[in-house]
């Protein structure tokens, strides 16, 4: 499986995620053999460390689907590593400014885009690309979404759109809720974020970018994809093993 794979299949249509945040490769795993387009590894709010997306990502590319990784707030440096290990793309939390979408993209491409530096030996190893034939294909097949979640994102989103090496914006709803209320509701589908997801997702397109958001159900997923979302995170490793257990506990006292 080729880091060029999440590109491919982003251009053939909408891509659906799963979103794992238990440190546990094998789930990571077993879910990729699923029907899901790709799998992303969750540092931020999930509980995977460096080194478990390290073990992960040979797992995810073995049952053919990309792996990919949202890092925890400001850690650029990680985006690197991740994709040295083999990841095909880095979502990076709270991007506010064109500043921090610079920051984000010097460590995501090569020169002379960025300032990522070279060391991409497993993913060489995984992708069966030579040195050359890596350098050549990494910064148009590593891609990188900045996550838009906040007022000041909204406010930034052409500048951000514009930046050199940011090739996707990825929609919180949960962050854009409590931001666009002030703290005061947590509400995904409310008037005030549908507005702001229609927003961006217009603007992305105008920009030519790619635009993602994270849908909580199959039936929110399906809804983003009608209107137009190239990417769509859905649901989580948690909700899955929780609505199974669910059922099956239902199922065994009816």
């Amino acid at each position: 499986m080729s880091f060029a794979a999440l590109r491919a299949s982003l251009q053939k249509g909408p891509v659906i995620t799963a979103w794992c945040g238990i440190p546990e490769p094998w789930i990571a795993g077993i879910l990729a053999r699923e029907g899901f387009d790709a799998v992303t590894l969750d540092m931020q709010h999930g509980s995977y460390d460096t080194a478990a997306v390290i073990r992960a990502i040979p797992l995810i590319l073995g049952a053919g689907k990309p792996a990919m990784a949202r890092i925890p707030v400001g850690e650029f440096q990680t985006a690197s590593k991740l994709l040295d290990a083999g990841a095909s793309a880095i979502i990076a939390p709270m991007i506010n400014t064109a500043e921090d979408a610079r920051r984000f993209a010097s460590f995501m491409k090569f020169p002379p885009i960025g300032e990522r530096s070279w060391g991409p030996v497993p993913s060489m190893i995984l992708s069966g690309l030579q040195p050359a034939e890596y350098l050549r294909e990494a910064n148009g097949c590593c891609l990188s979404f900045a996550m838009i979640e906040t007022r000041e994102a909204l406010a930034s989103l052409d500048e951000i759109l514009a930046v050199p090496g940011i090739d996707a914006i990825f929609l919180g709803p949960s962050d854009l809720s409590i931001t666009l209320t002030q703290g005061a509701v947590l509400n995904l589908t409310s008037a005030e974020v549908e507005k702001a997801l229609d927003h961006a997702l217009s603007r992305a397109k105008t920009a030519g970018k790619i635009a993602g958001a994270y849908a909580p159900t199959g039936e929110r997923a399906a809804e983003f994809v009608r209107r137009g979302f190239d990417f769509v995170a859905l649901g989580s490793d948690t909700a899955f093993l929780r609505t199974a257990a669910q059922a099956a506990l239902k199922a065994a006292r009816a």
